[in-house]
């Protein structure tokens, strides 16, 4: 099997080359000349917004699957640069649609999406269905929602083999800190290590999101490249919301030092969804996939991560 991985050097590329290459696949990964991406696979320089490069890197491997994560993937950021965003999350998705249309064969496409295109979710309308009106409420999820649709269409209209993602909360070693738990887990780190006062800022704690471990998640794509029925849009996630506060009070009971919990007005968000959790039974029906790793196990995990990076810093 052939793999190419457009996207391949950001957090969810590298486990995602090891889950394929583990799993003896030819793998194939994409970049930016400014990233750099593991060394179990061929690397490959590409613009996604560069139409003719995508076309000529499709023609030059020939692919048996190819899984789109290139996207500018910051809500935050995407309110400040929504033009850039759009650019390579709409345009940069179509460039791929279209490289593959044209390279001809029976290529798989994993469109990976978010569970940010629904939007403002009510708790009556959790565990939410696929089925689920999507209502995206900022600027990343209307361009993850376009990306949808346009492989939708082409699905259609091409009679391309392609599936949809919407990915819920993942997290892992090596995330970066702008995510809650990889947070939590850098804060205690910090204090473990003298870095850092013995105390954590946190924002709010009363949200439920369902978070899966990134490993579980890599290998849902790669069972949906190979059972994923065509056209057809699949919620990725653990399927049980969790409270911030457990994931606090979680991580706080790993680790070695008394802290302090301190309230930071900088992280409290004006509005905040009460909870997040997807239904998983299409994913669950038509490949056998659901998460087996623990948020226990993903929040140690990601400690020890921590614990050892800032320790060689």
């Amino acid at each position: 099997m052939k793999s190419l991985i457009i996207g391949g050097a950001g957090f969810v590329g590298g486990y995602l080359t090891d889950e394929l290459s583990s799993a003896g696949h030819e793998v194939h990964a994409t970049c930016l000349e400014t990233e750099n991406i593991a060394e179990n696979c061929a690397v490959h320089h590409l613009d996604v917004l560069d139409k003719e490069a995508v076309c000529r890197l499709f023609d030059e491997i020939s692919p048996d699957v190819v899984y789109h994560l290139a996207a500018q993937s910051s809500v935050a950021l995407s309110w400040k640069l929504p033009q850039m965003t759009a650019e390579v999350n709409i345009v940069g998705a179509i460039n791929v649609l279209e490289a593959a249309r044209e390279c001809g064969g029976d290529i798989k496409l994993v469109m990976i999406g978010s569970g940010e295109e629904y939007g403002c979710i009510g708790a009556d309308s959790c565990p939410i269905k696929e089925s689920e009106p999507l209502d995206p409420n900022n600027i990343y999820a209307v361009t993850k929602a376009a990306q949808e649709m346009a492989a939708k269409v082409y699905a259609r209209a091409y009679h391309m083999n392609i599936v949809m993602v919407r990915a819920f909360n993942h997290s892992g070693p090596q995330q970066s800190s702008a995510f809650v738990i990889s947070d939590f887990c850098r804060q205690i780190a910090a204090v473990e290590c003298g870095l850092a006062p013995p105390e954590m800022l946190v924002g709010n704690l009363s949200a439920k999101r369902d978070f899966t471990d990134v490993r579980d998640i890599v290998r849902a794509y790669g069972l949906l490249a190979e059972k994923g029925v065509s056209g057809k849009v699949y919620n990725v996630g653990r399927g049980n919301a969790v409270s911030i506060q457990y994931i606090l009070d979680t991580a706080i009971s790993m680790s070695h030092s008394d802290i302090k919990v301190k309230r930071d007005p900088k992280r409290m968000r004006a509005s905040d969804i009460p909870v997040i959790e997807p239904d998983v039974s299409e994913i669950f029906r038509d490949t056998g996939w659901k998460a087996e790793i623990s948020v226990e196990r993903t929040i140690e995990d990601t400690l020890n991560y921590w614990r050892k990076n800032l320790k060689r810093s």
